[in-house]
């Protein structure tokens, strides 16, 4: 079965491609384990040349790569040009900064001499997802890469022509055959790739029914993996907060690529001191958003991925109100041609509302009235998700404290989640284990040997 490429903003197809054989999977498997008996003899530095090259690449083709992204998947074209653009810093991040990352780590002990050395382990599998179509595999391929490992991608299947792309752009830079591989094939591959004994280990930055299966064939197989999973992230505005800041920040972090993103701010829990104050402000600020086509830059709501997505959001928020939300803004979607929903805003969920602990993957905000910090903190933490959150308070050290007690992998004070090349980048609890980014990033599928050494 082809796989198509459809354009959500009209929902027409663009192209379509024919996926790879098991036969011709398996071959890409072994050029990626041949390739990496080489690679990992190569130095840092020559590998830092080609990753360079790769950054430059990108940096010179921002505005092609943007449009790619936005005709594929419907970002707006200013956040598509943003992505790029971070992928420019992550690639020079690692290529700058691997051989202190991966540099020897002394270790002191009483009677010898010992260190720790970083070392590749081989071809890993990425399964990736199509909400930031090139910073995902920018974000798992650049740190293996010079770290050397292999990558095999299997990208989500409705952006097979970023996923080309990006395989075309890493030979056009001087990567040699079989260190980074565009794997175009059904999902249902994956279990037996995991399988291979050439296959040393998997990340997936997906849905939590993808990461459980994978994470559970890496675990048959006795294999590392990392996950990315789903996020239900909370927004807890105090009452000592700057108000127009939090609201200013609470249409930034619901709403960013239409809010599809994992660490997306989903939970308005808002204590209720200023509670009508917030919801006021953030009713008007979201009423105020244009929506329209996503490649014009004065857009500020595009589509959905795809029109399965908006009918998929659309069910989740209709099950919300039949189970006595109330609907402050939107609740449905648009009269026109495209996966668009209406920008969304519900208060009064229940605990027992179907979507109280369900991600909420667009443009659909959930708002919560607490008494006092507290229950702001509990609240936060009724979550089987445990990805990102934000805190905003006026007191830096009081928004601390708040912080300390929430249970995510991530709390950014005062603005919402955000990834950072320089910082550590995942979750808790069912939001999946393990991190991207920063120096941590590099050194997830490493083996970290002991070298021992006899006193002298």
């Amino acid at each position: 079965m082809a796989i198509k490429t459809v354009n959500p903003a009209n929902n027409r197809e663009l192209k379509n491609f024919t996926p790879l054989t098991m036969e011709e999977t398996m071959t890409a498997v072994e050029q990626a384990d041949k390739a990496f008996r080489e690679w990992r003899k190569t130095s840092i530095g020559d590998r830092k040349e080609v990753i360079l090259r790769v950054a430059d690449h990108l940096r010179q083709h921002t505005d092609q790569c943007a449009e790619l992204i936005t005709r594929e998947m419907g970002k707006r074209i200013s956040e598509s040009q943003a992505e790029i653009e971070f992928c420019v810093k992550i690639f020079e991040f690692y290529a700058n900064g691997a051989a202190d990352f991966l540099a020897d780590h002394e270790m002191e002990v009483d009677d010898a001499t010992a260190y720790i050395q970083y070392t590749p382990i081989g071809a890993l599998l990425g399964v990736m997802p199509w909400n930031f179509p090139f910073y995902q595999v920018t974000r798992f391929a650049a740190p293996n890469i010079m770290a050397g490992n292999t990558v095999l991608v299997k990208h989500a299947s409705n952006v097979p022509q970023c996923a080309e792309y990006l395989e075309e752009m890493f030979k056009t830079c001087g990567l040699p055959d079989g260190v980074f591989t565009n794997l175009l094939i059904p999902s249902d591959f994956i279990p037996k790739i995991i399988e291979d004994k050439r296959i040393a280990g998997v990340s997936l930055t997906g849905s939590e029914p993808a990461g459980s299966a994978v994470a559970a064939d890496a675990g048959k197989h006795i294999k590392p993996s990392v996950l990315e999973l789903g996020g239900n992230d909370a927004f807890v505005v105090l009452e000592d907060a700057v108000i127009e800041n939090a609201v200013e920040m609470a249409v930034k972090g619901r709403m960013t690529n239409t809010g599809q993103s994992c660490v997306a701010s989903k939970r308005f829990i808002v204590v209720e001191a200023v509670a009508d104050q917030f919801l006021e402000g953030f009713k008007a600020a979201m009423s105020k958003l244009e929506m329209g086509d996503p490649m014009d830059p004065a857009t500020d709501v595009g589509p959905l991925s795809t029109e399965d997505a908006a009918v998929d959001l659309d069910e989740k928020v209709q099950s919300a109100i039949k189970a006595g939300a109330e609907v402050v803004l939107g609740g449905g979607r648009p009269d026109r041609e495209g996966a668009y929903y209406n920008p969304t805003i519900l208060t009064n969920i229940s605990a027992d509302s179907p979507t109280y602990d369900e991600e909420l993957f667009g443009p659909v905000a959930s708002v919560y009235r607490v008494p006092d910090e507290a229950a702001a903190i509990e609240l936060a933490n009724d979550s089987s998700y445990g990805l990102g959150g934000s805190v905003y308070t006026r007191d830096i050290d009081r928004g601390r404290r708040v912080a300390e007690q929430i249970d995510t992998g991530m709390v950014f004070i005062n603005q919402p989640t955000n990834s950072q090349e320089d910082l550590p980048f995942g979750g808790t609890k069912r939001s999946g284990y393990g991190r991207e980014l920063s120096k941590l990033g590099i050194l997830e599928f490493v083996n970290k040997k002991l070298i021992h050494l006899p006193a002298s």
